[in-house]
């Protein structure tokens, strides 16, 4: 038996042995310290109860708070009844909603507006693209500019178009971990996920040409459901309740 190779051999498989459980050990500390960076905003009750709930955040937790005001707008598209979608001819690669510069080259001519729009990974689905209408920087969670896809081309978009029309008194708006810290106690089901969380704006809308939109958070699930909460009274816009932070 060649000692010196068997002894090289055994040594290069500690060696290996050792890597792989330092890459374990190195990725379980890099989950528990992102999952610690993500809920360290929340109130010590609150995680407790997430805990007890089994309730996931595997987002980061948005620590700004700005100051924001009521938008007003008008609608600029046919009503919600009487929408179709525009065929486009020929369709474009589907790629081209990753990148903003070939979006707008490639659509730009077809859609009004289309550099006012953002594409939401999160409110995308099967077959459809979902881009918000943004407005400094911030989305119109009920705005939307959906393209639709098949074999890898798009191939119909529905567009929302408004024209911003005003903007009312600003106040700072509820922290995200106010917010989340609702959802934990009152809302959110044992075992959900929490993937999204957005501010921006949201309004339902009406049967009349000039609509308004709140400030709002929104929280995403990963089973799709959503919650909007209103950023300065801190109501949830999608429950009946009246409840408040």
């Amino acid at each position: 038996m060649d000692w010196s190779r068997a002894k090289s051999a055994l040594i290069f498989s500690f060696l290996l042995l050792n890597l792989l459980l330092g890459y374990q050990l190195w990725s379980e500390v890099r989950t528990e310290v992102n999952a610690n960076a993500n809920t360290a905003e929340l109130p010590a009750d609150k995680l407790q109860l997430m805990q007890q709930k089994k309730i996931t955040l595997s987002t980061n937790l948005p620590s700004e708070t700005p100051r924001m005001g009521d938008l007003t707008y008008l609608l600029q598209s046919d009503s919600m009844e009487n929408r179709k979608a525009a065929l486009i001819i020929p369709p474009v690669d589907s790629s081209v909603v990753f990148t903003s510069k070939q979006l707008t080259r490639s659509l730009g001519d077809l859609i009004a507006d289309l550099d006012e729009y953002s594409y939401d990974v999160h409110s995308s689905r099967d077959g459809v693209f979902v881009l918000q209408r943004m407005v400094d920087g911030r989305p119109m969670f009920q705005t939307k500019l959906e393209l639709y896809n098949s074999n890898l081309k798009i191939t119909a978009f529905l567009q929302d178009r408004v024209e911003i029309t005003g903007t009312g008194e600003a106040q700072q708006v509820l922290s995200a971990s106010k917010i989340v810290s609702s959802l934990i106690e009152s809302y959110l089901e044992n075992g959900s996920v929490i993937v999204d969380i957005q501010l921006g704006y949201y309004g339902q809308i009406f049967d009349s040409e000039v609509q308004v939109a709140t400030p709002a958070w929104r929280v995403m699930l990963d089973d799709s459901k959503v919650y909007y909460v209103d950023a300065i009274s801190g109501e949830v816009l999608t429950d009946n309740t009246e409840d408040k932070l």
